[in-house]
């Protein structure tokens, strides 16, 4: 089957979408992009998940711990297991 030049498919159509939500993607792939959103109800509704997904997750206030604080953590916890399992 011979590959189209401007029409892509739905499992490409969701690569490049995630690639643009990363700034990743040409010029080129988002305008066939935007063609088929133009008529797939799919990739349309996929779009716009994604791109609410980002948004909230930009907006999220998450507060992750530090590297040394892991470790910390995790020393601990081996201290206390260590203690239970004698």
């Amino acid at each position: 089957m011979k590959k189209s030049f401007l029409f892509i498919s739905c499992d490409e159509a969701k690569h490049i979408c995630d690639k643009a939500q990363y700034g990743e993607a040409s010029s080129w792939e988002r305008l066939k992009l935007k063609l088929r959103i133009s008529w797939c109800h799919i990739t349309k509704s996929y779009t716009k998940k994604n791109t609410k997904l980002t948004d909230v997750m930009q907006k999220a206030e998450v507060n992750c711990l530090k590297n040394d604080e892991r470790a910390n953590i995790q020393k601990k916890f081996k201290k206390q297991l260590a203690k239970h399992q004698n």
